[in-house]
């Protein structure tokens, strides 16, 4: 399904294929050989979404584009089922896998990989060629990598990376009543999407 959302509409290359229960949303750009297979969202919400040549988008996967975040994917990438793109760069010839999670202004180099249910926080950067383990959290930039129960250790370098405030744009500190309120706001532009295809 191609939505018009806040104004934009997507623009999808002829040679692409975008399966019939995918959505596309707003200010997307898909381009020459990408699949966008099923159930898969491709939303620019307020932020532009590009995606180059011969990029896969499996079922489930969730890309979003944010004012500050655009997502831009370069040529030649994986972005398996179920995976979570929000505000991120995805340099060429990258392979993300199964539930992996990358988070507003995180990138990824050249060659790089993130194995199954790995998570790239916000504001960090993994360099090229590099590989982040199955399970494994990347923080800060350059990203050291944690295995998921160390904590303590993750929580040290996020904190200062201002999740809230990238995500949400909201101060430290906001309670889930003001989160709530900003997030029904910012999504309540979708009352007025116009479908363009089913």
């Amino acid at each position: 399904m191609l939505i018009q959302h806040r104004g934009g509409t997507p623009t999808i290359d002829p040679s692409a294929y975008v399966a019939r229960t995918a959505v596309v949303s707003g200010d997307v750009s898909i381009g020459p050989d990408a699949r966008i297979l099923h159930g898969a969202v491709i939303a620019a919400e307020d932020g532009r979404v590009v995606i180059g040549e011969r990029v896969v988008v499996m079922e489930h996967a969730l890309v979003r584009g944010r004012a500050n975040h655009p997502v831009r994917i370069g040529d030649d990438v994986m972005i398996g089922p179920h995976t979570h793109v929000n505000g991120a760069t995805i340099a060429h010839e990258v392979f993300i896998a199964t539930g992996a999670s990358l988070f507003p202004g995180s990138s990824i180099g050249t060659g790089s990989e993130m194995r199954i249910n790995s998570v790239l926080q916000v504001n960090s950067r993994i360099g090229s060629g590099e590989s982040l383990p199955i399970g494994c959290v990347a923080v800060g930039d350059p990203a050291q990598m944690f295995p998921p129960d160390r904590h303590d250790e993750i929580w040290a370098i996020q904190r200062g990376l201002d999740f809230g405030g990238t995500v949400y744009g909201l101060p430290k500190g906001s309670d889930m009543r003001d989160i709530m309120t900003q997030q029904a706001d910012f999504f309540a532009p979708h009352r007025d999407d116009r479908v363009i295809e089913e």
